[in-house]
C-alpha cells in the first residue's frame, strides 16, 4: 500500500536513496545486502527503505528467513512526465534563440 503522504519526488530527493534505487537496479538484495553497501547504520538503510516502500518504489519480498529488497521503477514515470513539461518549454526557448541568433548572423 502506498503511503499518500510521500511520494516519487520526496523518495530521490535524498542521496541515500537515490544510492539505494541504483544498487537495486543491478538486482535483489536482502536488507542487510543493502545496508552492507552504505557507511549508515542498519536501522538507517531500513528507514530509507522504508521511505521507498511507502513510496511504491521498492518492495519487500520475505523469502524464508530472509527479506529481498526489489526495485519497482514504473513509479519513476511521474518524475519522467513532471521533467517532460519543463524539457519541452526549454526545448521552445532554445529554438527561439537559435532563430534570433540566426537572423542576428544572417543580418551582419
Amino acid at each position: 500500500m502506498i503511503n499518500t503522504r510521500r511520494d516519487v519526488f520526496q523518495a530521490i530527493a535524498d542521496p541515500n536513496r537515490r544510492a539505494i534505487l541504483a544498487l537495486l537496479s543491478q538486482h535483489r538484495l536482502t536488507l542487510n545486502g543493502v545496508a552492507e553497501n552504505f557507511r549508515i547504520s542498519r536501522p538507517a538503510v531500513s528507514r530509507h527503505i522504508k521511505i521507498l516502500k511507502e513510496c511504491g518504489l521498492v518492495v519487500v519480498i520475505p523469502q524464508g528467513r530472509e527479506r529481498f529488497v526489489e526495485a519497482r521503477f514504473d513509479r519513476l514515470g511521474e518524475v519522467t512526465d513532471w521533467i517532460e513539461k519543463y524539457r519541452q518549454v526549454w526545448e521552445a526557448r532554445f529554438n527561439r534563440l537559435d532563430d534570433l541568433l540566426e537572423r542576428m548572423r544572417d543580418e551582419r
